[in-house]
């Protein structure tokens, strides 16, 4: 696929994406409101086992609320738990033959909407939950100003892994008549293996190898160690030099399946 349109199209595609987002404030809020309910319970089962158990891989009081409090504010932008892509519907209806007529790369295009609409998400549901934890529980984020910069290069990677893994799992639909199944397979498997749960670092051995052999702890536990300041300088620099190996590794699995997929697609009555 050539890519026709030049990056002021992202740019608009990835304000339109903002703008939509906006329009959801409402249920925004409910999230919001959500994250913070669920945010006091896994704050207070995660604090009451830091205080049972001695060394729990290396967290304190402190260090596990902003565990908690991060991936609360980060969950929303990941999209992980989310609604199905536009995509999946535009392949099972067929209008997906339009968008390999416009001069606009499919996966580039969708990706710079995604982009707008976790930072619309980051901004109205992400940061009063974090703020929210701030108020209700000690946190021990840094005060230097490096973890902030490399965290927010971190949130970005992780936002653009989320969205082309989705990408790379909507492409099913290419084959199968209904993808609901896999998609909710995949988001059990990755909220488990990114960190959501517990943290990454307190998973026996075995499965913590196995997860490092996956992009999932790069979408919620990578950018939770930098921005907390767990790891820093080089720790947090192999971070995002993995983080960018999953993004070139998404961005190849999707234009490998979009490929097959056109190869495969027809449109009734088309």
């Amino acid at each position: 696929m050539t890519v026709h349109a030049d990056a002021a199209v992202y740019v608009r595609l990835a304000e339109a994406g903002f703008r939509r987002q906006w329009h959801y404030r409402l249920a925004m809020f409910a999230g919001m409101f959500t994250n913070v309910v669920f945010g006091l319970i896994r704050a207070s089962v995660m604090l009451a086992a830091v205080h049972t158990t001695a060394g729990l891989g290396g967290y304190d009081s402190t260090s596990i609320g902003a565990y908690v409090w991060l991936s609360q504010g980060l969950l929303g932008s990941l999209g992980v738990m989310g609604p199905a892509l536009d995509i999946v519907d535009r392949i099972k209806n067929g209008d997906v033959a339009i968008d390999f007529l416009r001069p606009v790369d499919i996966q580039l295009s969708y990706l710079a909407a995604d982009l707008g609409r976790a930072g619309c998400t980051l901004l109205l549901r992400g940061l009063p939950s974090v703020l929210a934890g701030l108020l209700s529980t000690q946190l021990a984020l840094p005060r230097a100003v490096a973890p902030y910069l490399l965290g927010a290069v971190s949130v970005v990677l992780a936002v653009t892994i989320s969205f082309l893994l989705l990408f790379a799992v909507s492409l099913a639909g290419f084959w199968l008549v209904e993808t609901r199944g896999i998609r909710l397979l995949y988001q059990i498997v990755a909220t488990f293996l990114a960190g959501l749960f517990v943290p990454v670092h307190l998973f026996p051995s075995w499965l913590r190898t196995a997860a490092d052999c996956t992009p999932f702890p790069s979408l919620l536990q990578g950018p939770i160690d930098v921005l907390s300041g767990r790891v820093g300088g080089g720790a947090a620099a192999q971070i995002l030099a993995l983080q960018l190996l999953w993004v070139l590794a998404g961005l190849a699995a999707g234009r490998l399946l979009l490929r097959a997929g056109r190869c495969k697609l027809e449109v009734q009555g088309g």
